[in-house]
């Protein structure tokens, strides 16, 4: 889970900081540079902190990155961190956030112009209707040929992969009952099908943590 918290490196200082996304991040970065097609728009779903996309961002000059969140505190630190990344790096081609809740309707955007669309420890710390949300925005915003990654720990045919993630979704439940470790195959798949998205590809990640693509169905 994306747990932030404030830097403190000078007063009034809106930028956070998330030990997980510092963790994850090169992992991350190599996936996308893998898949990416040349010159990519690319947007992310409760960016948090704002310290992935930042990395991305720094590092995959020649793609677009659209930051976007739902909430004031995280759209400040992104805005923070994007004005740092400008003034090293002053044509950077990262958007300033977008306020975004996957629940709204229509989002900021036109339909079909997003290539790929990033979402990191969301689905297991939100409602259910949260995923049902972000599968069907995907769906009317990636291009027809766009993908979906979604990154987290997921549990496979009703089997958790490893213990941590039992104790994790235990602890999830334990602070909201409509949270928890999502299935692959007895939730999210089939839930991505109804929606118009077709697995993939299925990444292996460090600490017991996957990364899912989802393409359009054309």
């Amino acid at each position: 889970m994306n747990t932030m918290d404030d830097l403190g490196t000078a007063p009034n200082d809106p930028r956070k900081s998330s030990p997980a996304a510092q963790r994850n991040k090169a992992p991350l970065l190599d996936v996308l540079r893998a898949r990416l097609g040349k010159g990519s728009r690319i947007l992310e779903i409760a960016s948090g902190s704002g310290e992935h996309i930042v990395h991305f961002a720094r590092e995959m000059p020649e793609h677009e990155f659209i930051p976007s969140d739902a909430h004031p505190a995280a759209l400040a630190s992104i805005a923070a961190w994007r004005e740092v990344l400008r003034r090293e790096v002053p044509d950077v081609r990262l958007h300033s956030p977008l306020a975004l809740e996957v629940a709204q309707r229509p989002w900021p955007l036109k339909a079909g112009s997003i290539d790929a669309m990033l979402c990191f420890n969301m689905i297991h710390i939100s409602p259910w209707q949260a995923t049902l949300d972000l599968l069907e925005g995907a769906a009317r915003y990636l291009t027809p040929e766009g993908w979906l990654l979604l990154y987290g720990p997921f549990s496979r045919h009703g089997v958790h992969q490893a213990e941590s993630n039992a104790a994790f979704h235990q602890s999830l439940q334990a602070r909201d009952r409509r949270w928890g470790v999502r299935d692959l195959e007895q939730e999210v798949l089939p839930a991505a099908h109804d929606a118009g998205l077709t697995l993939a590809e299925i990444i292996g990640m460090p600490a017991n943590n996957l990364c899912l693509r989802l393409s359009r169905k054309n």
